[in-house]
């Protein structure tokens, strides 16, 4: 391997427009980074995830090409 090709990591802490705050480790030269979502306030991780109803997409494909089979 070569030596001192990789970026420097260093500790910084997460702060997310929700208002979280956590640690973890960056190659950025900053010591506080924003970031727009987190595991706090992501929709799937909160249980707030809608789900799309793909039944009713199915059942106009099926009404629209068997009228054209007809």
């Amino acid at each position: 391997m070569k030596k001192d090709i990789h970026p420097k990591v260093k500790e910084a802490e997460f702060v997310c427009a929700c208002g979280a705050r956590m640690m973890n480790e960056t190659t950025k030269n900053e010591t506080e980074v924003k970031i727009d979502i987190c595991s706090v306030c992501h929709p799937f991780f909160t249980g707030k995830q809608k789900l799309v109803d793909t039944a009713g997409r199915v059942d106009k494909f099926n009404k629209r090409y068997a009228t054209a089979k007809k």
